[in-house]
């Protein structure tokens, strides 16, 4: 087993937080259903998927789980504190095909703002940070992109 399709995930007993890496699925709904609770005004998320553009094909993700669950906690842990919402994030490893979800952010808040402004932190922060590698795979070979 490779590092990169071994799953890691965690739970923050004191925010409620969640980082999940590696083969697994993602269920918009199931992580809306499970940020919502009565003190809770808004919940906002952000849906990363593959691209079909310019040949590609699939994109083949790569990660070691525990250093990107590590720098992943550390984001959703200053989005906590900025802006005082419960995110998770689920972000998925392995080849996957055009069309298909790479990561799910679910942000939660008592309003609005704050949870757009969570969601919005950790993929830029998420993009920048995070020890991922991803080759795109289509009609042109394959190629390494990003950082």
């Amino acid at each position: 087993m490779t590092a990169m399709s071994l799953p890691y995930s965690r739970l923050w007993p004191e925010d409620d937080s969640t980082v999940q890496i590696g083969p697994v699925p993602i269920s918009h709904d199931s992580a809306v259903a499970g940020a919502a609770s009565a003190d809770i005004g808004a919940v906002v998320t952000f849906t990363g998927i593959v691209r079909a553009d310019q040949g590609v094909q699939s994109l083949l993700v790569e990660a070691y789980p525990e250093a990107a669950a590590e720098e992943l906690e550390r984001i959703v842990q200053e989005a906590a504190l900025l802006f005082g919402a419960s995110v998770d994030v689920i972000h998925r490893t392995g080849k996957l095909a055009a069309g298909e979800a790479i990561v799910l952010i679910t942000s939660a808040a008592a309003h609005r703002r704050e949870a757009f402004l969570a969601c919005e932190y950790t993929i830029e922060e998420l993009k920048r940070r995070a020890p991922l590698w991803k080759k795109e795979m289509g009609s042109f070979g394959d190629r390494w992109v990003g950082k």
